[in-house]
């Protein structure tokens, strides 16, 4: 479960280490094909340690996408639809983990209910099918590496290369030349006399560093906020609800639908009632549900109705951290460091996704499940207490209209 994840972090610190120096879409190029080499590998592996080494290649290649992508998108958005074209990344990705569900149950075989162990390794599942999940991605792979070439290069990190002529080009298309002009002109006067080596002690300037620390903040509570205990450890969960195998992986299924439909509704909000008011509801309503989810396993309540409620969490994640969270850190990080700023709240990210996949059968063990619900119900109180005192909005606002209200000085 955490050797991918692993991936992801080395990712995370190659995207910090090159994104700045050779651009966005070069290095979404990269994990594009990194994506392909981790399918077919992963599906031709004959010994288990090339499986983990596939593994943790498509992680690097995740870290890598999930860390340019909301960048990427986020530079050459205008203001009014950026948090709108940034939830697009989110939705995206939930599309793509709903189809690998839906094709994962349509290659998988049913396994009699009374089968042991033994009889699901030596089924189609435990033998053929998992190959043909994994070599299901080449597909999707192979898009993204291709229309990744079709794509311009961010007009900000143009700029800042000082290609002047190529990012008015990708400036009009985006807006026109009226608009071109503008952006460009407010682009370079944040670039303007800054040296294009970024030093460390820019990064912990007293103006720059809280605002890499509400980045850092919300990047690991977006992921122990507990949402991804239920889709990490979904079989547990649902198993604890007294649903058996084939029902549980129909209820994955189900949960990547609500996720879809309302990653859908996050994209109509975002830019119309903001970012931080859907924080606020992200965790305010996560602490309730949680609390409510745990009380209910303590009970030993089981089936439709404790679905329901679990079905609410991922509902209520799905609207507010699950897009919002990606939005605000690709607006909240001055032009200069945004892409090692960046890297460095997706490298908390992945850190933290890494640690709950490791330590949460761990904790599970040691106070059961209605105490971990309990726990991430603390969690999320903690999250919305820093969300209403430090996070700012940003909504409508220009990425150098927000650089502005940071106030960075130079470094001598």
């Amino acid at each position: 479960m955490s050797c991918a994840l692993v991936g992801c972090i080395l990712g995370t610190v190659l995207a910090g280490m090159f994104s700045d120096k050779y651009g966005r879409k070069k290095l979404l190029i990269a994990a594009a094909a990194l994506f392909l080499l981790s399918a077919a590998g992963t599906g031709f592996s004959n010994h288990f340690s090339f499986f983990v080494v596939f593994r943790i290649i498509g992680g690097i290649g995740i870290g890598l996408a999930s860390n340019l992508s909301p960048v990427y998108i986020a530079e050459v958005s205008p203001a009014g639809i950026r948090g709108r074209f940034v939830a697009i990344n989110q939705l995206t990705i939930v599309i793509g983990i709903l189809m690998a569900q839906f094709v994962n149950f349509i290659i998988a075989k049913p396994v009699p209910a009374d089968s042991t162990g033994i009889d699901i390794l030596n089924s189609w599942n435990g033998q053929s099918g998992w190959r043909f999940m994994f070599w299901a991605e080449i597909v999707p792979a192979a898009l993204f590496f291709i229309l990744m070439w079709l794509v311009p290069d961010s007009p900000r990190w143009l700029l800042k290369k000082n290609f002047k002529q190529k990012a008015f080009s990708v400036l009009s298309k985006i807006g026109g030349n009226e608009y071109a002009e503008r952006t460009q002109s407010e682009i370079e006067e944040t670039l303007v006399a800054k040296e294009p080596k970024i030093r460390f002690k820019e990064l912990i300037n007293k103006a720059v560093l809280p605002v890499l620390v509400i980045g850092v903040v919300l990047a690991v509570f977006q992921q122990w906020c507990g949402i991804n205990v239920i889709f990490l450890f979904a079989d547990e969960v649902f198993s604890s609800a007294g649903y058996d195998v084939s029902d549980m992986l129909f209820n994955v299924v189900i949960t990547g639908s609500i996720n879809l439909v309302f990653t859908i509704i996050a994209m109509a909000l975002v830019d119309k009632i903001g970012r931080k008011v859907l924080l606020i509801i992200g965790a305010g309503g996560l602490a309730v549900i949680y609390t409510i989810i745990g009380s209910m396993y303590y009970s030993g309540v089981q089936g439709a109705l404790l679905l329901v409620f679990v079905l609410l969490a991922i509902a209520c994640y799905a609207m507010t951290l699950a897009p919002v969270v990606w939005v605000v850190l690709s607006e909240i990080f001055p032009n200069r460091f945004r892409g090692t700023a960046m890297a460095i709240a997706t490298f908390a990210l992945w850190t933290g996704n890494t640690l709950l996949a490791f330590f949460f059968p761990i904790i599970n063990d040691a106070i059961k499940i209605s105490g971990s619900f309990w726990l991430f119900a603390g969690i999320c109180l903690a999250g919305l207490i820093f969300i209403i005192f430090r996070v700012k909005e940003t909504k409508g606002k220009t990425l150098e209209e927000i650089e502005a209200g940071i106030n960075i000085k130079p470094i001598t």
